[in-house]
């Protein structure tokens, strides 16, 4: 084995721990336009090397090489809607071009009913490129989109299913199904389709009142029977079934801060000050606010970062101080802050021409499987520019 294959991990770790150690003391800002101008010259060639609209960007493999995906993939989505984000903040009319592209390529999704994650697939691009240009062929994809993931939910049990199986269980829900609430209540204000916006809160309400832990945080996965009793509550992706997995605390944070801003339902609004109050106070939060993949993992500090919680959080952040009291909105300001700093960071950030033309490194989407561990996913950079954006507003 060749001594630089040896020292590569122990040089990045090195890198990690420096800048955690050193972000509280460093007076660093965000440089928005300097970050969206990088961001500019990785997606410029990561659209060189995605001719095919049927290959969506995710990340990257073990040995080093691109990992796409089809367009039925979860992710799928987020690529679009980085690249309207790229026009919302430039206003350049190839970002809006490059964005089209990609969203169209969304469309055959819009009658997909296997999946709980329309909102990702097809909200990421279609919203975002309807809300930015009011172009009518987008109107319809989420339209149907929207009932195509309505019927994923069984009023027995009174929530969307996740997945048709999990460890024996016909009725698994996760954590993450919260985000794909917003094209649920999207639909339903533009419709005037009042059975979208009750489903949604019915949904969020038994979530609420079953996936989460006295201090606030929340389990991965809830098993429920077909009359909506709780079988067991067990994690796919997290360290243990009772471990604080970081992307589930990071979806619950964002997804009752958007159904907060999508219902002024004041108990959606405390759930996401909660479990934000969780997430930033754990003692193992390290200083730079890049969380370990769980805050629970067994053999921390030597385990990976998930950036892509960060970057989640950082904008999630960035929305709840708004609908918080002064004292806790400064709080959840300068922890999204120092997210931010962080992420631009060269220990997260990747330079132009490396990381595959991803913006963001060091993530973790499924450790124990052994999937995209220490990788780079692609929303990650969607959440970052998100992030990016709203602080932006801020200022």
């Amino acid at each position: 084995m060749k001594r630089s294959t040896v020292l590569a991990p122990l040089l990045a770790a090195l890198l990690l721990l420096t800048a955690s150690v050193a972000a509280p003391a460093q007076k660093r800002k965000i440089d928005v336009r300097q970050e969206f101008a990088r961001a500019g010259e990785q997606l410029t060639s990561l659209l060189k090397t995605h001719p095919d609209l049927t290959k969506f960007p995710y990340s990257t493999r073990p040995d080093g090489t691109l990992k796409d995906t089809k367009s039925e993939w979860w992710t799928s989505g987020f690529f679009g809607g980085t690249l309207w984000y790229m026009y919302e903040y430039s206003k350049q009319p190839q970002w809006q071009q490059a964005a089209d592209r990609w969203t169209v390529a969304m469309q055959p999704e819009q009658h997909n009913t296997g999946t709980h994650d329309l909102g990702f697939m097809l909200y990421c691009p279609f919203g975002n490129g309807y809300r930015l240009t009011q172009n009518p062929a987008y109107k319809p994809v989420l339209l149907t989109g929207a009932q195509s993931l309505a019927t994923r939910f069984n009023p027995a049990v009174g929530l969307i299913k996740s997945w048709n199986d999990f460890a024996g269980y016909k009725y698994p829900v996760i954590i993450d199904n919260m985000m794909n609430l917003e094209l649920l209540c999207w639909a339903a204000r533009t419709s005037g389709d009042s059975t979208l916006r009750r489903l949604s809160i019915i949904h969020a309400d038994n979530t609420l009142k079953n996936h989460f832990r006295p201090d606030g945080s929340t389990f991965h996965v809830v098993c429920y029977d077909d009359k909506g009793q709780v079988l067991a509550r067990k994690t796919a992706q997290g360290a243990a079934d009772n471990s604080a997995w970081a992307r589930g605390q990071a979806w619950a944070i964002y997804g009752y801060t958007m159904l907060y801003r999508e219902t002024r339902l004041d108990r959606y609004r405390q759930q996401a000050r909660k479990t934000a109050d969780f997430f930033l106070n754990h003692p193992n939060l390290s200083a730079d606010k890049i969380p370990y993949w769980d805050l629970n993992a067994p053999s921390i500090p030597s385990e990976e970062r998930d950036a892509s919680a960060a970057a989640i959080v950082a904008s999630a952040l960035l929305e709840l101080q708004l609908y918080s009291p002064a004292a806790d909105a400064k709080r959840y300001r300068q922890a999204a802050e120092q997210m931010l700093v962080s992420l631009s960071s060269p220990a997260y950030r990747a330079a132009p021409g490396t990381n595959h033309d991803f913006l963001i490194k060091h993530c973790v989407a499924h450790k124990p499987a052994k999937s995209e561990v220490d990788a780079p996913l692609v929303y990650a950079d969607y959440y970052y520019l998100e992030a990016l954006l709203r602080y932006d507003r801020l200022k």
